[in-house]
């Protein structure tokens, strides 16, 4: 499974929707249940899930999931 297909799956679970319902370009502006604190909830399920810390010039970046995803195969890489 790629960083963006577990990036989704995180965000499916921390949004309480289907993965089905998110894709690379899913923003708050189309979750209706993406606010901010949901945004810090993403970003440390995501800290969890792949061991990385995100900064947070990083978490200014998460303008969709497809970014987050970016953001998460780059701290990966550079693990």
């Amino acid at each position: 499974m790629n960083v963006l297909d577990q990036v989704r799956e995180v965000a499916a679970d921390v949004f309480g929707i289907e993965v089905a319902q998110i894709n690379a370009d899913s923003s708050p502006s189309t979750i209706e249940t993406w606010d901010s604190i949901q945004h810090l909830s993403l970003v440390l399920a995501l800290e969890s899930r792949f061991g990385v810390q995100i900064d947070p010039e990083d978490i200014e970046q998460f303008k969709s999931i497809g970014a987050a995803a970016d953001i998460v195969g780059r701290k990966l890489r550079s693990a």
